[in-house]
């Protein structure tokens, strides 16, 4: 089984792609989305993970404020790790890590919402793709400390040995990426890019936005 979104669907969702969670925000958290998606977020992902991390109600209502924004704004919303979160508030789809779950049983779990996988390595990116994923996460590719439980840093070039090893399903690079990253990101071979604290601690979120997805539109088309 795979999602209802098409390759080429799933590389324009992928552009500009917002990871929020409230304990990474300067800002009330649905305020910084609203902002994003008027800058133009592509994807907006749920991560409400660390110290500090709301559980329970809280955190359903948050997830839930984010989704009717993003609904509103016509961009998909997904959760990670949390399938069951996800099915609950009818997320359109989950992105899961290498320590979660397999790929395939979430796949079979979720029906056909996106699912999103996290890959290190080329043969993480093949087991992915057999097992059903509609598109890669691949990084950290710069140092981040907006997840505490991130790999070794891979640099630009994972991106672009899985690209000549043949993994050809949508990708998006993450961790560390400022917008003045974004170019060596898209050029070796991503899709997008997957922002965190270059959005949710920016003074300007919107502008901030508006700037990455000026970044991957000239990147993509070579300027």
């Amino acid at each position: 089984m795979s999602s209802r979104f098409s390759a080429e669907q799933m590389r324009q969702y992928l552009r500009m792609y917002l990871v929020i969670g409230s304990v990474n925000c300067r800002e009330e958290p649905v305020r910084v989305v609203k902002e994003a998606l008027a800058g133009g977020a592509t994807l907006v992902q749920f991560r409400e993970k660390g110290p500090g991390a709301l559980t329970g109600a809280p955190m359903l209502e948050l997830a839930l404020q984010i989704q009717v924004a993003c609904r509103l704004a016509g961009v998909p919303f997904i959760v990670n790790d949390d399938i069951d979160l996800a099915l609950t508030i009818g997320a359109d789809g989950v992105h899961i890590g290498q320590d979660d779950a397999l790929a395939s049983v979430v796949r079979y779990q979720i029906g056909d919402r996106i699912l999103g996988v996290s890959a290190h390595t080329v043969e993480e990116a093949k087991i992915a793709t057999r097992q059903g994923a509609d598109y890669l996460g691949i990084g950290p590719i710069y140092p981040t400390i907006s997840k505490d439980d991130a790999h070794a840093v891979q640099g630009t070039g994972i991106i672009q040995e899985m690209r000549k090893q043949g993994i050809e399903l949508p990708m998006v690079g993450i961790g560390g990426i400022t917008p003045e990253r974004v170019s060596d990101v898209i050029t070796t071979g991503a899709d997008g890019v997957a922002v965190i604290s270059a959005i949710t601690q920016a003074t300007n979120v919107r502008k901030t936005v508006e700037l990455i997805n000026r970044k991957v539109n000239q990147a993509s088309m070579g300027v």
